[in-house]
């Protein structure tokens, strides 16, 4: 499961991932927004929340089931073929780095239909373009309901590009997770 956010995610992530049961059966790989000098205090602060192992994501790290990655600050976040993760300096994508679009491209070949992508609160339009890939591949892709969403321009952006399957709640999303860890 791939989860991008930015202005506000911090709340919302923090909202979500207390909702995912403790033998939630995925990876959850998560790209919020950081300034390029953040000191790794989200790992640290949604460790706290979610019942799952929360890292922050160092190059060559191999994706486990029920775990969380958090990308670091100032780095691009990808995945290999081997479903291990590889970082990057390349240019910010629209003025991020790490870029929500850059992470669920390359996540999307290597997951195919199995990847579920998220797009939470924010303020650019960055992780359209990614959503878009992940529906490509035919993977599912959902947007927070823009109407609860502290800063609602990234969901929105996605909603209007065509990209997104469903629109949900924070709620709605914790009862989603539910879902799936029910049917492993």
């Amino acid at each position: 499961m791939a989860i991008g956010a930015s202005a506000g995610g911090m709340s919302a992530l923090g909202k979500l991932l207390a909702m995912v049961p403790g033998t939630f059966p995925l990876s959850i790989i998560v790209v919020q927004h950081l300034h390029p000098s953040e000191s790794g205090y989200l790992p640290v602060f949604l460790g706290r929340i979610c019942p799952l192992p929360v890292q922050e994501v160092e190059d060559k790290t191999p994706v486990l089931k029920g775990h969380v990655y958090i990308a670091p600050a100032n780095y691009h976040l990808l995945v290999e073929r081997d479903e291990s993760f590889s970082l990057s300096i390349d240019a910010k994508v629209h003025y991020s780095r790490p870029s929500i679009d850059v992470f669920f491209e390359s996540a999307a070949p290597v997951w195919e239909e199995k990847l579920i992508g998220i797009i939470l609160t924010g303020a650019n339009q960055d992780g359209t373009k990614g959503l878009g890939k992940i529906k490509e591949c035919g993977g599912m892709t959902i947007a927070q309901d823009p109407d609860t969403a502290e800063t609602p321009f990234m969901p929105t952006h996605a909603i209007e590009a065509g990209v997104v399957d469903r629109i949900m709640t924070l709620e709605e999303m914790g009862a989603f997770l539910l879902h799936i860890e029910s049917q492993r």
